[in-house]
């Protein structure tokens, strides 16, 4: 065979299926979203059912009634968006916002470039940066509603309307990386900041820690990603290579100047790192397809991350990291596999 012929992402080369690989990245999600809900309540599980709800309703109908095709939501990679943006979003996000991401998510950066397998970036990050420039006051309120089990979290119309039309029970916070970006900022050090606030690793891990939903519990999403593993649903390169990279650049910095920079382990456990780079880096059609491309992905994805969090305005900078190498992807993919370079003649 003379020509070696390459189709877009994703490629599937065994039994597996679409359905069947996004059902597995479902499964892989639950724990992420039972301890979003377990900690913050009914809240949070509104966001996730209209974000999945509204993923659904408007791939169905831009597939039926613009593209005039046989609708496509079966394969469940909506529901993977919807679960995906909703695990990024703050628990007091008002409805009519979830679906704006909704639209954003599915309407622009999937089916606008002809669906799945098509699309340049990731789906659920392009919602969440939308709806992150749009809506900054929104999307920065992050609020940690009572557990499941307070009585008051089961009252459905309070939950539903609140005390002025606004989500109940929930209090008001920053994030671990805001407190630190905004100390920081203010001439505080680490070590001043210590002391005012307990960033326990412990908590940090197993979960309640101001942020989006996804951001609850470190430990869910390592869950997660053993199960990913488990099922040879995504390869460790690219996560690894993202955690490695961010582990070295908060260490160097953190041994030039501790009073100024965080620990590395503080970089790991907080943010939305662990949960990008599981369930968004990894996607089939927005990274690499070699090992190389891989590794230069990863790599890319924590050096930019770092350079967000350190020097850039947002406090947290995973969703631009990997958009921004979600756009030179394709370039990456030049980088042919090894089995498929010309052998050179050693006559």
């Amino acid at each position: 065979m003379d020509k070696l012929l390459v189709s877009p992402a994703p490629h599937l080369h065994s039994k597996e299926n679409t359905r069947r690989i996004m059902r597995d990245v479902i499964i892989a999600l639950m724990p992420s979203v039972l301890v979003s809900v377990y900690f913050a309540g009914l809240s949070a599980l509104l966001v996730v059912v209209v974000s999945v709800a509204g993923c659904v309703l408007v791939e169905h109908l831009i597939v039926r009634y613009l593209m005039r095709k046989k609708t496509t939501v079966h394969d469940l990679s909506a529901v993977v968006t919807g679960l995906i943006l909703a695990v990024n979003l703050p628990v007091s996000s008002p409805w009519w916002m979830v679906l704006i991401g909704c639209i954003a998510a599915i309407g622009i950066a999937k089916m606008t470039f002809g669906g799945l397998g098509h699309n340049l970036f990731n789906p659920a990050l392009v919602g969440r940066v939308f709806l992150l420039i749009s809506f900054p006051v929104q999307m920065t309120n992050w609020s940690v509603n009572n557990s499941i089990f307070s009585s008051e979290t089961w009252n459905l119309p309070k939950m539903l309307l609140g005390a002025q039309g606004q989500l109940p029970d929930a209090v008001s916070g920053a994030t671990p990386l805001g407190i630190i970006k905004e100390g920081l900022a203010n001439g505080l050090t680490m070590e001043t900041l210590s002391q005012q606030y307990d960033f326990s690793y412990w908590q940090m891990l197993f979960g309640h820690i101001d942020g989006s939903l996804g951001e609850a519990s470190a430990l869910a999403v390592l869950v997660g990603f053993a199960y990913l593993l488990f099922r040879k649903v995504i390869k460790p390169l690219i996560p690894v290579s993202i955690l490695f990279t961010v582990a070295v650049f908060s260490a160097i910095l953190w041994l030039l100047d501790p009073s100024m920079n965080a620990d590395p382990l503080f970089h790991l456990l907080t943010g939305g790192l662990l949960l990008g780079a599981v369930f968004m880096a990894t996607d089939y059609t927005t990274s690499p397809m070699s090992p190389p491309g891989m590794l230069i992905y990863g790599v890319g994805i924590g050096v930019m991350t770092m350079i967000i969090r350190v020097w850039g305005v947002y406090p947290e900078g995973v969703s631009f990291a990997i958009l921004f190498m979600n756009a030179l992807t394709p370039l990456l993919n030049k980088i042919k596999p090894i089995p498929y370079k010309k052998e050179v003649s050693r006559g």
